[in-house]
């Protein structure tokens, strides 16, 4: 991938196309094209292969999909797997038509069997039941890892997949209904020092673990195996590490300067108790991630305030 080949990112608005587009100008590319959703409807068959028949890129980022919380996932399951099976299905398909020279396909973790081994290795993919909340989104993003698979068996299209894990960053989600945990949590202790709270209630015991991953790093790791990976094995993307929630929570505390109690609510559940990836084979490519948690808090937590005043 020289500095001046044509680079498609799609779903170059959210937050990890953003970080894909970022990284790439940070790096020196200069052939970047990205369309916005009006400008390109990613489920209109006709509008991609257009896209792809008059832009020829040489390079795919595929970062488009829909995606939501435990509540939208469970209550619109239909549209989370049409969505994202026809997203996938015509950007991969009109790459190969249109002889892409390397896509890569961005999964989700949360896409393992739900009590799968920890850490979770890449091999553990389809040896157990999903979690049955996000069923809809995991069967669409399973898809999409079997469709490089396939095309790369038939074909030999150099399709590589990534499966980052809990992501974090700059154009995060933080509305409290539909957020993650840690933009939730951050939204929640900005308001309470705000407000003059003298408390802040968590869900659960804080004692489940989770991994957390600055957006920029996976940029980062996209980007490096975009030019150095080239298996069919799907890539797990994360820092190796976990942390309980309660101890996240403490840290947010200390970055937001909120000096207020935390409160556990004890008849929320807690939810699994770990999810940690395995990152030996992202490893052996020679990539680690550089943000370590407070400073990638810290980042965010500024974004956030400067969007909130607006």
């Amino acid at each position: 991938m020289k500095l001046d080949s044509k680079i498609y990112v799609a779903g170059h608005s959210g937050m990890v196309g953003s970080a894909i587009v970022r990284r790439l100008h940070q790096l020196g590319y200069k052939n970047i094209v990205t369309k916005t959703s009006k400008e390109l409807n990613l489920i209109r068959q006709d509008e991609v292969e257009k896209f792809f028949e008059e832009e020829r890129p040489e390079f795919v980022f595929l970062a488009a999909a829909k995606v939501g919380g435990i509540y939208a996932n469970d209550t619109f399951p239909a549209e989370f797997i049409y969505n994202n099976l026809m997203i996938e299905a015509n950007v991969i398909h009109n790459a190969y038509k249109y002889k892409v020279k390397k896509l890569l396909f961005l999964g989700s973790s949360c896409i393992y069997p739900k009590m799968a081994a920890q850490p979770i290795k890449e091999e553990y993919l389809l040896t157990g039941p999903l979690e049955s909340t996000n069923e809809a989104y995991a069967m669409a993003k399973l898809s999409g890892i079997a469709l490089c698979k396939f095309y790369r068996k038939q074909f030999g299209c150099n399709f590589i997949s990534v499966m980052p894990t809990n992501l974090y960053g700059i154009n995060d989600n933080f509305d409290l209904k539909t957020s993650h945990v840690l933009p939730a949590l951050i939204r929640k202790f900005h308001e309470a020092k705000i407000n003059g709270d003298q408390q802040v209630v968590i869900w659960g015991t804080g004692k489940p673990k989770r991994e957390f991953l600055f957006v920029d790093d996976l940029a980062d790791a996209c980007v490096h195996l975009m030019k150095n990976y080239n298996n069919e094995m799907h890539v797990n993307v994360g820092t190796g590490k976990d942390l309980e929630i309660g101890k996240l929570a403490n840290i947010i505390k200390d970055v937001v300067g909120y000096d207020g109690d935390i409160i556990n609510d004890l008849t929320k559940p807690d939810g699994t108790p770990r999810k940690l990836l395995d990152v030996s084979l992202l490893k052996s490519t020679g990539w680690t991630s550089s943000t370590n948690l407070k400073e990638g808090i810290e980042k965010v937590y500024h974004w956030y305030v400067s969007q909130y005043h607006k």
